[in-house]
């Protein structure tokens, strides 16, 4: 049992690890740039040390100072949350050479998921279809998957057919990643995405795949222990995207049937299993307008919408992360897990959507969440605080769950038409307008949605 939890994030999802520790009768620790001196995960922890200034890379992303407060604070285990480092198997390793249990899974599989063509490579071995690009070509063994010129890229692209995505290896959060619709466009495009993966990952290499159209993305929660057991918690619908950055998210989807549905969780969960995966963990699918579906990537991390699948598993994701790296076993199977109702989950982002989503720090001047039935709100925001420029604009999670995905988009409408936050512009207009396309409610959802 861990006494004590270091939680390396901020914002939301630190909130909601504080919460889960609280709920297993665990201390937590907070660590906060001075930017988040007066944040909310601050004040909910038990204790909570200051680690540098604003800048990322000088706080949140401090190997160094992080661990020295692990030690300092003697916890048990680190929590990274969603994004900074949830996903570095660098910092995973430093962690156990502190004696610090990192709670994700093993160093293997962030180096080996982490690295989208090796991941690629690994789930193919497990038996998921992949989408047609320079990953699966024939080549020698010394040759790489990865695309040095975009002269090959061109070449690639002529075979595969265009449209084609250019993709960084070490990429995430939609960036990285750039679609040619022709030659020329691949010449351009090709260098801007290399620049773009150095300047993020530290990793310039990129791949090349065929770009689906009218695609959507559905991805596959899994849940695995270090005795071998593994479930799948269902698929989420992740269509709704800008520039592949996610906006809602319905659990379960409402655009696939109800065979391809088990087929997808099945594989994923096959796919888990065979690579001997432990932890909360993602696998990710491109679905073409005929359900032919596709490995996309897999998220070694709990995702920012893991809270749709909690409001229809009633499961404590957070709390089954803690239970795993402990070294429990899961202690139920796949036929113990019941699903019910329909989530959906509107990201509120600190963003001007009328202004090509310029983003919109600033003092919050009014603050009203919105309540009532199967409505859960996930932030970290009050009256009075300071949206910081320095982070990522999401600011706060709305959840509306239904008996079905009509009483939850009923709910989600009154929910958004009493979100009230004054003094930014946030993305709450634009998810109004997406409740109310005749699009989204016929069901007809693609990754170009919001484009269209």
């Amino acid at each position: 049992m861990f006494q004590k939890i270091l939680i390396a994030n901020r914002g939301e999802i630190a909130i909601r690890i504080i919460r889960a520790c609280k709920d297993m009768g665990i201390r937590t620790v907070a660590i906060y740039s001075t930017a988040d001196k007066n944040a909310l995960h601050v004040e909910h922890a038990d204790e909570a040390y200051c680690i540098g200034p604003p800048p990322s890379n000088e706080s949140y992303l401090k190997y160094a100072n992080i661990t020295t407060v692990a030690g300092f604070a003697n916890v048990d285990a680190i929590h990274p949350g969603a994004g900074f480092l949830a996903e570095d198997a660098q910092f995973a390793e430093i962690c156990e050479a502190h004696q610090i249990k990192f709670i994700g899974p093993s160093i293997e599989h962030l180096n080996t998921m982490g690295d989208k063509v090796r991941a690629l490579e690994t789930v193919a071995k497990a038996g998921l279809k992949l989408v047609p690009g320079s990953h699966n070509r024939k080549r020698k063994k010394d040759k790489k998957a990865t695309v040095e010129t975009a002269e090959l890229a061109a070449e690639l692209a002529e075979k595969i057919g265009y449209p084609v995505g250019i993709k960084a290896t070490a990429g995430g959060g939609g960036r990285g990643i750039r679609i040619a619709q022709n030659r020329p466009s691949l010449f351009n495009l090709f260098h801007i995405a290399k620049a773009e993966s150095e300047a993020a990952f530290g990793n310039g290499d990129v791949y090349i795949e065929k770009w689906i159209e009218d695609a959507r993305h559905i991805e596959v929660q899994i849940l695995g222990d270090t005795h071998g057991n593994v479930v799948h918690l269902g698929e989420r619908e992740c269509s709704i995207q800008r520039k592949q950055q996610k906006l809602l998210e319905e659990a379960p989807s409402a655009s696939i049937s109800t065979k391809t549905r088990n087929d997808i969780c099945k594989a994923a969960a096959k796919a888990a299993k065979s690579i001997g995966y432990a932890n909360a963990g993602t696998i990710e699918f491109v679905v073409d307008k005929n359900e032919n579906f596709y490995f996309l990537e897999m998220n070694t991390r709990i995702q920012v919408e893991h809270t749709i699948t909690e409001s229809i598993t009633g499961m404590d994701l957070i709390k089954e992360q803690i239970r795993i790296a402990m070294g429990e076993e899961l202690g139920y199977n796949q036929s113990d897990i019941d699903f019910s109702g329909h989530a959906i989950e509107c990201r509120i982002n600190a963003e001007d959507p009328a202004n090509q989503f310029t983003p919109s720090p600033g003092l919050v001047s009014d603050y009203q969440p919105p309540g009532g039935i199967g409505i859960r709100v996930d932030g970290f925001i009050y009256n009075g605080y300071t949206v910081p420029p320095h982070y990522d604009s999401l600011i706060a999670k709305l959840i509306a769950t239904g008996r079905n995905r009509e009483e939850a988009i009923s709910r989600m409408k009154r929910a958004l038409s009493e979100f009230k936050i004054d003094g930014i512009k946030t993305t709450i207009p634009l998810h109004q307008r997406i409740l109310n396309d005749e699009r989204f409610l016929n069901r007809t959802i693609f990754t170009n949605f919001l484009e269209t």
